[in-house]
This record gives structure tokens, sequence and C-alpha cells, in this order.
């Protein structure tokens, strides 16, 4: 079935026919009228590429650094939560196949596989995603696993106080089949709320329960006092929050909404990334999530300073239909329509791609003065 497959988007339709609707409903589907979902990826077809022509494009490099690890591409995969869901291996699939990409897997917090078990997939280059947990004493040491286990860096989230209104999983009233749980906040956590019915759905109830909700940017320096990873925040979506990011010490910003399941009618990521960058002036480097779809959106978020990418669903359903070969193959793809978006639009590896190489609709027309 894979070698029919051309695309990321063609794993979606096959995932859906797969999966539980249940199970399905909690990958695809955003908050409210999942406004953010449909212009996540709308955003990206409104933006045009400038291609240069006639230039030597015979040896392309398509490697780049992150934190000062290099990497085979800009390209890395995002948390998603509750892989199990979608394949009996779940993060531990994920694991091996993005190492052997060569590129950066961050574990969500709702992971259904520890930290250790993830370390144990073998060599790769792994950051933490982060909530925090109303028990911070808890917290604490599932920082501290994580550094033993040799992951890189902590992605704090900041943008789930509470959980987006996601009707689909209300509807659905979704829970967690018995077996599973949020295996690294187990001890810490009453994951058996994610296994009851509730009138909205488990999810909803385990963060209302769970999650802490007074969380500030004060937060930054507490993680700084219990470890010595580098930290990133994600869910930056206005210049003022990348200031304050920068100002709270943080060592990177991921651009995100939440793959659109938080706050509906913000704005997509693609749209506001220039702002961040712009805030933060070159002091961090800035990252974006949510509705990367093709290689071509990826040159399109580092033509607009993005340093690189993280890609969420499309990795999902490539594990729900074929498993670890199948994270392997959405990762492959996107690397070859990356590599030839370079060449076609003149560049010999990443610092090659500049702003002057895209037209968004904030830009005025171009004209030639030759």
């Amino acid at each position: 079935m894979s070698n029919e497959i051309v695309n990321v988007r063609e794993y979606e339709a096959l995932a859906k026919q797969k999966l539980p609707k249940m199970f399905y409903d909690y990958y695809a589907t955003g908050a409210d009228d999942q406004w953010t979902l449909r212009e996540n990826i709308e955003a990206f077809a409104r933006i045009r590429i400038r291609p240069r022509i006639m230039v030597d494009v015979s040896n392309v490099d398509m490697s780049t650094e992150v934190l000062g690890f290099k990497l085979s591409m800009p390209i890395m995969v995002a948390p998603t939560g509750h892989q199990k869901l979608a394949h009996n291996e779940g993060e531990l699939a994920t694991a091996r196949a993005t190492s052997a990409a060569d590129t950066i897997m961050v574990l969500s917090s709702s992971a259904n596989s520890t930290l250790e078990d993830v370390a144990k997939t073998g060599p790769g280059i792994r950051f933490f995603q982060l909530y925090i947990f109303k028990n911070r004493e808890g917290v604490a040491e599932v920082v501290k696993r994580a550094e033993r286990a040799g992951f890189k860096a902590i992605v704090l989230t900041g943008d789930s106080p509470c959980l987006g209104h996601r009707e689909n999983d209300i509807k659905n009233r979704f829970t967690l089949p018995a077996h599973l749980t949020i295996s690294n906040f187990e001890k810490i956590s009453d994951s058996s709320i994610l296994q009851s019915k509730s009138d909205k759905s488990s999810l909803a109830a385990f963060a209302d329960s769970q999650i802490d909700s007074s969380i500030t940017w004060k937060e930054v320096a507490w993680l700084r006092g219990i470890t010595s990873l580098p930290i990133l925040i994600k869910g930056v979506l206005t210049g003022e929050d990348a200031a304050l990011a920068v100002h709270s010490g943080v060592d990177g910003i991921i651009v995100s909404n939440h793959g659109a399941r938080q706050l509906d009618y913000v704005p997509a990521t693609i749209s506001v990334l220039e702002e961040i960058v712009q805030a933060v002036g070159g002091r961090v480097p800035v990252f974006l999530d949510g509705g990367v779809r093709r290689g071509t959106d990826v040159f399109k978020a580092l033509a607009l300073g993005a340093a690189g990418v993280f890609v969420g669903r499309p990795v999902v359903y490539g594990l729900a239909v074929d498993g670890e070969a199948g994270v392997r193959k959405v990762l492959k793809m996107l690397h070859d329509e990356f590599e030839v978006a370079l060449k076609l639009s003149g560049c010999c590896q990443v610092q090659d791609i500049k702003r002057s190489h895209v037209w968004t609709e904030n830009d005025p027309l171009r004209r030639s003065k030759l």
C-alpha cells in the first residue's frame, strides 16, 4: 500500500479508514468551528515562491543545526500525544523512524511510552515536551528523568492553561483504552480520569484536574533551577509574547497554535511567523509547527525566518497506516520535496533561502527594474 502513496496528505485518508472514529477525530480535528485548522494549511497556499534560475544546484546540502545538533534537514517531529492509539508501538516506532531520518523527535507529555523506553530504541536526538502539572515535585522528577534518559531539551508548552473546546472529542465522549496511560506522569497524576466517561471528554476532565492553570513566565526560571537542558517555549503567536519569551531566558521559540486544537480563530502560524522573527531579532532561533504538508511549506517557512519546522499529524497518520515504515516514508517524502524546492528555487543549501524568495499578501507587487 505504501508504494502507492506519493505525498503525505494521502496518509490521512488511509488513516481515517483504518482508525476507530474516536481515535481518528482525536488526531485530526481542532477546536470549535475548526477555522484555524483549515487556515493553518490554506495560509501556506497564499504564499508564492520567487525562484531564481540559472544557478548551479548540482550539489545540494539540506543539513542544518538546531541548538548545536547537526540534522539532515530542517524538518523535525512535533510532539503528538497517545501514539499507541494509532499503532501498538506508538512513540517507539516514531523514535526509531526519526532517528533513521537523522532529525529531532519531540516526545509528548501525553505519550503512552516512557522516556526510558524511548531512549532504549537506540541513538537519536530527542526533546521532551512538558506540561506543568499541579504536582511540582513530580514534574521536577519527570524533567530529571528526561535528562538522565539522554533527552537534549525541554519544550515548555505555554498555550494550555486549560484544554480547548474540541467538539468532536465531546461528541465521541473520548476515553483512553484501559491498557494505555500517560506513562511518564502516571505516578503524579490520576490517569484513571482518562478512562472514565465525562460530560465533555476525559481529556478535558483530566486537564482541568491535573494541569496547573496558574503558570506564568516565571516557570522558565523555575525550570532553569531544576535542569541544565536548553528550554524552548511552544505556543507563541504574537511579537509581544516573543519578546517576553526572550526576556525570560528561553533558548528557542516554537510558533504554534497547538495544531488548532486550543483557541479557534487565532491566525495560522505561518501568518505570524515573520512578526515573531522580527520581535526576536536573532537573539534565539524561531521554529514553526502547524499546517506543514509539503516541502514547499518548509521552504516558505525558512524564507520567512524559521530555523526549522516541526511536523505532527502527518507523522501520526503514517504511523497509523504503516507503523515505523509509514513514519519513515512521511519524513522521506518531505525531505525529497524540500530538496526539489531548494533546487528549483536556485538554492544549494538552507542558508541560501532568503526573504526575497517568497511573496506574501502583505508584500507590495514586485516589478523588475531591468
